[in-house]
């Protein structure tokens, strides 16, 4: 029998089981407690509280802007919708990095104020004072390498990350520092598939893959995304389940259509 069949609740030590036994981790982002409900019932393992909420919750065109206190804020929603799921929250763009001390008090209001499971955190050894700092206070933490969109301004792009053996080379010691330092889980995005591969088989944590292709441990899509909420993001990693946003506008305007032509609500309909 599989783990996923197994849990009533999933941890860390769950999807640890689900990578010894190669059973692939399924993911997906959440924001508020309807979506939310909706993904934990389907029986996803992991949802991830993305700081990508400050692009598709709030129209921004990065992660950076958005607070502490909107992910706070969005992390309580999602988990009053769920039962089963292991909840992971971004830690936001200045809320941890070159401050460990600001690292744990940021992690610490995260998981007292939204009861959330984990903080996720981007970066390698630049960040390992405030990785250490908060998994001492024992919290868990999953890491995040290759493209790191907090990282954006850096970069200067959103293309493919470590296709170089520098950057790839870094990229695998980084990882091996974060499953050296304690994370249980690391998020690889938009990097070649071959070394994301490479890099899961060297890894005893689970790999969790965006753009990464499909030798990770799992992997992750944004959930307006795959539904086909968003239109204007159509990057090659993504595939759509659904065409939400053909079927929400085709409601909207039907419902418009009938308000005003009278027929809703109709003699059923009324009290």
């Amino acid at each position: 029998m599989s783990v996923h069949n197994e849990v009533k609740r999933v941890t860390t030590n769950v999807l640890r089981s689900m990578k010894s036994k190669g059973e692939k981790i399924a993911c997906l982002t959440a924001y508020d407690y309807s979506m939310a409900k909706l993904v934990d019932a389907a029986g996803i393992e992991l949802i991830l509280v993305g700081d990508s909420a400050s692009n598709v919750m709030a129209g921004h065109e990065t992660t950076l802007p958005i607070t502490l206190d909107q992910m706070i804020y969005h992390a309580q929603s999602v988990i009053r919708g769920v039962n089963r799921s292991l909840v992971v929250v971004d830690l936001p763009f200045g809320s941890y990095q070159g401050n460990s001390t600001q690292a744990l008090k940021s992690a610490i209001r995260i998981m007292k104020e939204s009861g959330a499971h984990a903080v996720k955190m981007e970066g390698g050894k630049e960040i390992e004072e405030s990785i250490i700092r908060v998994l001492s206070a024992g919290i868990p933490v999953m890491g995040h390498l290759g493209l790191t969109p907090q990282s954006i301004y850096k970069f200067g792009t959103y293309t493919v990350r470590a296709k170089e053996d520098e950057e790839a080379d870094l990229l695998r010691s980084n990882a091996k520092l974060l499953e050296e330092l304690g994370c249980f889980g690391v998020v690889l995005e938009k990097i070649p598939s071959k070394l994301a591969a490479e890099v899961t088989a060297s890894l005893e944590i689970p790999t969790i893959g965006i753009g990464a292709g499909n030798g990770c441990d799992g992997q992750i899509l944004v959930v307006h995304d795959m539904l086909g909420i968003n239109k204007d993001f159509s990057p090659r990693f993504l595939r759509r389940y659904a065409d939400l946003h053909t079927e929400m506008t085709n409601a909207f305007t039907g419902y418009i259509n009938d308000v005003k032509s009278g027929d809703f609500p109709n003699e059923k309909e009324s009290y």
